[in-house]
């Protein structure tokens, strides 16, 4: 009798899902790096196989082309961000649960993290002169805007479909694409890190101003328990 993740897990080729996602993180790994070190025209399936030890033939098994590699990486830069959002507790305002979190995260995150968080932010660079690794960043940021739209509905009390909702959404991923882009561009240009100490302050006051004010405040009447006072 087959195993649960037999049955419910597997994905095509026997391969689980688990394993495909680690698969494709570790070939997106390897991409980004050979891209950010050589360029995008200059590398090729073969060398990206040979840098993680996997036939070419397997490369083009989990991605479409070279370019796509990057996607993986690229959806890993916002990963965070989303999980942060997610967890984002009623009673508390944008900056003080994002200050909260990027704490922790300065001290839990993994040395494979934080080299998986630059690399997405040098990709994200890259985009701006690689058409192809635009496309991967901006279809990460139009999966932040879906996500957006059930966070911000639970907040408002609203639904995902709502139009204030959807304008607000389009509004808060919009920022958060612009903000990631002027740190990560700024911290490749050699910026001190420092100079983003107040990173959550920036990110909760441009949501803040892109939903009119909406979106950015605890919910009034919460208490920590997620309920009304």
């Amino acid at each position: 009798m087959g195993t649960a993740e037999t049955s419910t897990e597997r994905g095509r080729g026997g391969m689980s899902e688990h394993r495909r996602h680690r698969v494709r993180l570790e070939i997106s790994r390897e991409a980004a790096r050979l891209f950010w070190q050589q360029g995008v025209d200059a590398t090729s399936g073969d060398q990206i196989a040979a840098a993680v030890g996997l036939s070419t033939r397997t490369i083009w098994r989990h991605f479409r082309s070279k370019e796509s590699c990057a996607e993986p990486i690229v959806t890993q830069s916002v990963a965070w961000e989303m999980s942060t959002l997610r967890s984002w507790p009623p009673h508390l305002s944008l900056e003080d649960h994002f200050a909260a979190e990027a704490d922790r995260f300065g001290r839990e995150s993994t040395a494979l993290e934080q080299a998986d968080t630059a690399l997405g932010i040098r990709m994200i660079r890259l985009a701006d002169s690689e058409p192809a690794l635009r496309t991967a960043w901006l279809m990460a940021c139009d999966q932040v805007e879906h996500e957006m739209a059930e966070i911000i509905a639970t907040r408002l009390d609203g639904k995902p479909d709502d139009l204030d909702v959807r304008l607000h959404a389009a509004a808060a991923s919009a920022a958060l694409r612009v903000i990631n882009e002027y740190i990560g561009a700024a911290l490749l240009d050699g910026v001190d890190p420092r100079e983003f100490s107040d990173a959550a302050s920036l990110i909760a006051n441009a949501v803040r101003r892109a939903t009119g004010g909406a979106v950015g405040d605890p919910v009034e009447g919460a208490d920590e328990t997620g309920t009304d006072a």
